[in-house]
C-alpha cells in the first residue's frame, strides 16, 4: 500500500517536471522563434541579437553553479519553485522591453532562474527513482524541453500573428505561475532526504573540484551541448535568412526537428534500461548508447551543402535524436555515479560546462552568420559530439578508478 502510493506520488512528481520543462523551454524559444521580428522593431542587427543570446548564456552558465547548491541546500520542492517563479517573471517582462540593452537585461534574468529547472529535476530522479527506472524518469522529463520546443513554433507565431510578439512573452511568463501554484501544492512537504557521510562545505567543493571525472564531463556537456544551441537559436534564423521561409513556414515545419529530439529523449532512457535488462552495468549501458548517438550526429555536416528542405530536415532530426540520446544518458551517468545529497551541485558544475560552450560557440557562430557562412556552422557542429563521447568515455574510467578511493563516485 506505502509502496504503491510512493509509486503514484514520485510518478505525479515526473509529470510536473516534464511540465516545467515544457515550459522552460517554450520561454526560452520564443525569442528565437521571434528573432528576426523583434530584431526588426528594436533595430538590432546579428551581432546585436547574438549579444542578447549570449546574455542568457553567461547567466545559465553562472546559475548552474549556484543553482545545484542551492538545490541540495533547499531542497526540490523549494529550489524548483524559486527557479520557476523567476525565469517565469523574467519572461514575462521580455513582453516590456523597448531596447537591446533592455533585452538583453530580461534575457540574462531569464538565464539566472532556467538553470535550476536542470539541478532540481536530476535531483527529485535520484530521490524517487530506483536505478533502473531513472533514464526513463530522465529521458521523459527532458522530453518536455523537445515538446515546448515542438510548441514553441505554431504557438508563440500564433500568439505574435494575433497579438503581436510582445504578448507571447507575456502569455508564457504567466503560465509559469499558474505552474508554481499547482507544484507547491503537490510536491510532498517534508519528502525523505537519504542519510549519508556529513562533510563540510569546503571539503564537499574540495572533492567535487579535485574529482577528475567531474571536469570530464563538464567538459564532454561544453563540447556537445553547442550543437543543440546551434539548432535551437540559429536554426530558425537559417531557414528565415537562407532558405526564405515566413514566420508562418518556419512555424509549420520547424517543430519536425524537436519532435524528433523528443523521440531521441524517450528513446535515450528506453535503450539503456533495455542493456540493463540484459545485465549490462547502468553506467557503461550509457556509455554505449552515447557512442551510437556520436556516430549519428556528425551527419548533420552534409547540411553544409544547403539540400533541398525534406533532405535538410531529415539531417536536422538525425542531429537533434542523436544528441537528446546522447544528453539523457550524460545526465543519467551523473545521477547514477555520485550520491543524492550532493548530485544537483555535482550537476551543476558539469551543467556550467553545457552553458560555457554554448557561450563561446554562440559568439563564433553569430561571427560566422554575420558573414554568410551558416555552412561552417554545421561542419563544426558536426564534430563535436565525438569528441564529447571520448570524454565521456574517460570520465567513466576515472570515476572507476576512484572507486574505494574516498572520492565523489558511489556507484
Amino acid at each position: 500500500m506505502i509502496e504503491g502510493k510512493a509509486r503514484k506520488i514520485r510518478w505525479a512528481i515526473l509529470a510536473m517536471l516534464f511540465a516545467s520543462t515544457v515550459i522552460n523551454y517554450l520561454d526560452r524559444q520564443a525569442l528565437s522563434i521571434l528573432a528576426t521580428t523583434v530584431q526588426r522593431d528594436l533595430h538590432m542587427d546579428d551581432i546585436a541579437y547574438a549579444r542578447v543570446v549570449q546574455a542568457f548564456l553567461i547567466a545559465y552558465t553562472f546559475a548552474y553553479l549556484m543553482a545545484g547548491r542551492v538545490t541540495d541546500w533547499l531542497g526540490t520542492r523549494l529550489s524548483l519553485a524559486l527557479f520557476v517563479g523567476w525565469w517565469s517573471l523574467a519572461n514575462l517582462l521580455t513582453g516590456f522591453v523597448r531596447s537591446a540593452g533592455e533585452l538583453g537585461a530580461a534575457r540574462f534574468a531569464l538565464g539566472l532562474g532556467e538553470a535550476g529547472n536542470y539541478t532540481a529535476g536530476p535531483k527529485a530522479v535520484s530521490e524517487h527513482f530506483p536505478p533502473k527506472e531513472r533514464g526513463i524518469a530522465l529521458g521523459i522529463y527532458t522530453a518536455g524541453a523537445m515538446i515546448g520546443a515542438t510548441l514553441a513554433p505554431p504557438l508563440i507565431a500564433g500568439i505574435a500573428l494575433h497579438f503581436g510578439w510582445r504578448a507571447a512573452f507575456i502569455v508564457t511568463g504567466a503560465t509559469g505561475l499558474v505552474w508554481l501554484v499547482v507544484w507547491l501544492n503537490l510536491y510532498p512537504r517534508n519528502a525523505p532526504e537519504p542519510k549519508e557521510e556529513q562533510i563540510s562545505e569546503g571539503a564537499l567543493w574540495g572533492r567535487i573540484l579535485r574529482d577528475r571525472s567531474v571536469w570530464l564531463l563538464a567538459g564532454a556537456r561544453a563540447v556537445a551541448d553547442p550543437v543543440w544551441y546551434f539548432y535551437l537559436f540559429w536554426f530558425p534564423k537559417y531557414l528565415t535568412d537562407i532558405y526564405g521561409l515566413t514566420l508562418i513556414a518556419v512555424a509549420s515545419m520547424a517543430w519536425i526537428v524537436y519532435l524528433a529530439a523528443d523521440l531521441g529523449s524517450i528513446g535515450g532512457g528506453f535503450f539503456s534500461s533495455r542493456l540493463i535488462a540484459r545485465g549490462v552495468a547502468p553506467a557503461t549501458s550509457r556509455i554505449i548508447v552515447m557512442g551510437a548517438a556520436a556516430l549519428v550526429a556528425p551527419l548533420g555536416a552534409i547540411a553544409a551543402s544547403h539540400p533541398a528542405l525534406p533532405i535538410l530536415f531529415a539531417l536536422a532530426s538525425a542531429v537533434a535524436f542523436a544528441h537528446l540520446l546522447f544528453q539523457i544518458n550524460i545526465s543519467t551517468l551523473i545521477v547514477d555515479l555520485y550520491p543524492t545529497r550532493i548530485v544537483a551541485t555535482v550537476f551543476g558544475v558539469v551543467a556550467a560546462g553545457s552553458g560555457l560552450g554554448g557561450l563561446l560557440s554562440t559568439q563564433l557562430v553569430g561571427q560566422l552568420v554575420a558573414g554568410g557562412a551558416f555552412e561552417r556552422s554545421f561542419l563544426l557542429m558536426a564534430l563535436l559530439h565525438p569528441i564529447a563521447f571520448l570524454l565521456a568515455f574517460l570520465a567513466l574510467r576515472s570515476a572507476r578508478r576512484s572507486n574505494g578511493e574516498g572520492q565523489l563516485v558511489h556507484a
